[in-house]
């Protein structure tokens, strides 16, 4: 999952025969690794996309690897990746298709005190995360300024939680503040709360759109970081990405790993729908990757710690499997149940979900009040806390 769904994807006008795809794979990680630039103006719509490309593409890479079998069913994945490049408008949702009881199931052996309470099982298994982007071009080949709008929600059970759009210059934002208040276990302050330096921020209290200007809102958040360094040196000039080059490497020595653990598999269907599972050992497969990256740690974002031996001793040694779903030759839906990782899954099911569609509303909200970005701070602010990047 690299930068974007932009780098899951390949700049591709046709479908290609199995050679010309696996001479290929390569090079469309490399096109799209310099596309990236495109969700960088809000955290939480990168990072959610970025976990999406990265599984995209290890899976359509392995796809050029294996049987005739594994060839075939892979490369229908390989096509509907590349597919996902080719729309203007996409949207992807993310969540736990599972029942609460089957949270509270696999949590029946928790130590004392770590049982997860009913609420939160509903929580968990009710939040969905949907990412929109629409763009003048097809999004494999879009920059920053083709993009028409990006958009992250944060739905629970009962509603949404939160929702960001980017559009044009400006990143608008609004909140249920007393379901988040809910969520994270501490009530918000009130509009009437606030102290006068920040009365700014009463909308946002209020459940209203706000907006900020993205350049004075990174130019802020830079200043914050470098201020609140012990040394009070600022380091908002140390790269925190991954470069071009280094995500090639990765990508390259992952998609080795994935070739050689992932088999894929063509499982029929009905109505249209077909079937793919990809299957591999957990333990195998992300020992294996992290093998690869180990040489490669001192050209990650400073800070990047790769698990140890140790560290991995408990990771269990049982088979995967990661179902997609293609209708007319378009990916729709990728799922993997959790509950296999458990020790004892005792029955429960806990299927993780993503769904492709079209983009929802990417469109600048009307009335929105704009907020000072070098007012960022106080306990109203939107920006501080986590509240974006942190979901």
């Amino acid at each position: 999952m690299k930068e974007t769904v932009i780098t899951a994807t390949s700049k591709s006008t046709a479908r290609r025969k199995s050679t010309a795809a696996r001479k290929n794979t390569a090079a469309r990680g490399s096109d799209a690794a310099g596309k990236s630039s495109a969700a960088r103006r809000s955290p939480a719509i990168r990072k959610t996309l970025t976990a999406v490309g990265c599984s995209a593409v290890l899976f359509a890479g392995a796809a050029a690897c294996g049987t005739v079998e594994n060839l075939t069913a892979g490369q229908k994945v390989d096509h509907a990746v590349e597919g996902l490049g080719e729309k203007k408008s996409l949207a992807f949702e993310l969540g736990l298709e599972a029942k609460p009881s089957a949270l509270t199931k696999l949590a029946g052996e928790a130590e004392p005190g770590e049982e997860i309470p009913p609420e939160l099982a509903k929580f968990l298994t009710g939040v969905r995360i949907k990412v929109s982007v629409e763009s003048r071009k097809p999004l494999a080949d879009s920059g920053e300024k083709d993009l028409v709008g990006t958009g992250v929600t944060i739905s629970g059970p009962d509603g949404v939680l939160a929702e960001v759009r980017v559009v044009g210059d400006y990143m608008y934002y609004r909140a249920d503040m007393d379901a988040l208040g809910e969520v994270m276990g501490f009530p918000f302050p009130t509009a009437d709360e606030l102290p006068e330096s920040e009365r700014e921020f009463k909308e946002v209290l209020e459940g209203k759109w706000v907006k900020a200007d993205t350049s004075e809102l990174e130019r802020a958040v830079k200043d914050r970081s470098g201020s609140a360094d012990s040394g009070g040196s600022n380091k908002s000039d140390e790269p925190d990405e991954i470069d071009t080059k280094t995500q090639q490497k990765i990508l390259k020595a992952v998609r080795g790993v994935v070739a050689r653990e992932v088999t894929f598999s063509n499982k029929g269907g009905s109505d249209g729908v077909e079937r793919i599972v990809a299957k591999a050992s957990f333990r195998d497969l992300l020992t294996g990757v992290l093998d690869k990256l180990g040489p490669l740690v001192d050209d990650l974002p400073a800070g990047t710690e790769l698990p140890t031996d140790e560290d991995l001793k408990d990771v269990p040694d049982k088979k995967i499997a990661v179902n997609f779903s293609l209708k007319n030759g378009d990916l729709t839906r990728v799922s993997m149940d959790l509950a296999v990782l458990a020790d004892d899954p005792q029955g429960a099911k806990l299927p993780l979900v993503l769904k492709f569609g079209e983009a929802g509303d990417v469109s600048a909200p009307s009335g929105a009040t704009e907020i000072p970005a070098g007012g960022i701070g106080g306990p109203g602010s939107p920006f501080t806390g986590g509240m974006l990047g942190g979901f």
